[in-house]
């Protein structure tokens, strides 16, 4: 395996931001105290009229930034995802979704590497939450690369997203040029035994154990699965109907995530067996991110064993 590079999808955030700052006047970024953090500060630095500072009041956030939406902007609304959904979940329904508005809800910090912050701050609810939304697309980047694209993509695309960013600077699995499409996965390696579907910082967790499988025998599909509303439901069945066997990796509640969502299509249109990785209907705890990662099971040797249990059964 090439030596992994790291980068940070909250630095991707600050840059995108401005690039769309460049070519889109239409486009106003708005904050809650965590704009350092978020990086969104560099589109403030450049475009000062532009951006709003909302402080600690994430109702308000959500609030001012359907406000802009209906005054004809396209609004970008950031802070932590234990914050946004889960302080305005009635804020994010009623005022961005139910109207559909053209605000773009970017949220670092999701998942337990989080890390030390503990479980008061270890989001492991919100694409559940937010999938819940009528009319709101929920998107988990697997790395800057794709963050980026994502983001400049989303700003183009009419009406509300919800796009879930990692605190830690992790690996990155996409090439430039990485071109992000609605409602489509990404297959980042093509294999026929089992189909390992993934999002967020567990994409190159799976390639790592793809490319363990690989070298035991098991020749092991990796689809990036950056968004799970709208569901790439074609994708999901091609691999079903190829592999026979899905292994989903998220670092969320396996309650309701992205493995619920890939489980209700192959429940409706191809049942296969399936294993889900995730954390396991549990808060998470203070510690340092790779620490929780392996005590909570969201590490390659996890999904390989996930994957090594299906292939080793009898269909």
């Amino acid at each position: 395996m090439k030596p992994e590079r790291l980068a940070a999808m909250r630095d991707a955030y600050g840059e995108a931001l401005v690039e769309l700052g460049a070519t889109n006047s239409r486009v106003v970024v708005l904050g809650a105290d965590t704009t350092g953090s978020l990086k969104s500060g560099v589109f403030a630095s450049k475009y000062p009229e532009r951006f709003f500072n909302v402080g600690i009041a994430e109702q308000n956030l959500v609030s001012v930034a359907a406000g802009f939406a209906l005054a004809g902007k396209v609004a970008f609304a950031g802070t932590y995802a234990i914050f946004v959904p889960g302080k305005c979940v009635d804020q994010v329904r009623n005022n961005i979704a139910y109207p559909g508005l053209d605000v773009k809800l970017v949220c670092s910090h999701g998942g337990i590497s989080v890390g030390p912050d503990g479980a008061s701050h270890q989001q492991v609810e919100d694409i559940a939450i937010m999938r819940s939304i009528p009319k709101m697309r929920v998107v988990v980047p697997a790395d800057a690369v794709s963050t980026k694209a994502i983001v400049k993509a989303a700003a183009a695309i009419p009406g509300p997203f919800y796009i879930r960013l990692a605190r830690p600077s992790t690996a990155v699995v996409h090439e430039a040029g990485f071109e992000y499409r609605q409602g489509q996965a990404a297959v980042v390696k093509d294999g026929g035994d089992v189909a390992i579907i993934a999002c967020g910082i567990m994409v190159p967790e799976a390639l790592k154990a793809a490319e363990s499988l690989d070298a035991k025998g098991v020749s092991a599909a990796v689809v990036d699965m950056h968004t799970v509303k709208p569901i790439d439901s074609k994708t999901v069945v091609a691999f079903a109907k190829k592999c026979g066997r899905i292994v989903t990796a998220e670092e969320h509640n396996v309650v309701g995530g992205m493995g619920s969502a890939v489980a209700e299509v192959l429940g409706e249109v191809m049942p296969v067996p399936m294993r889900r990785v995730g954390v396991m209907d549990t808060f998470g705890e203070s510690g340092e991110a790779g620490e929780l990662l392996r005590k909570y099971g969201l590490t390659s040797s996890h999904i390989e064993e996930a994957a090594a249990s299906l292939v080793s059964s009898p269909n």
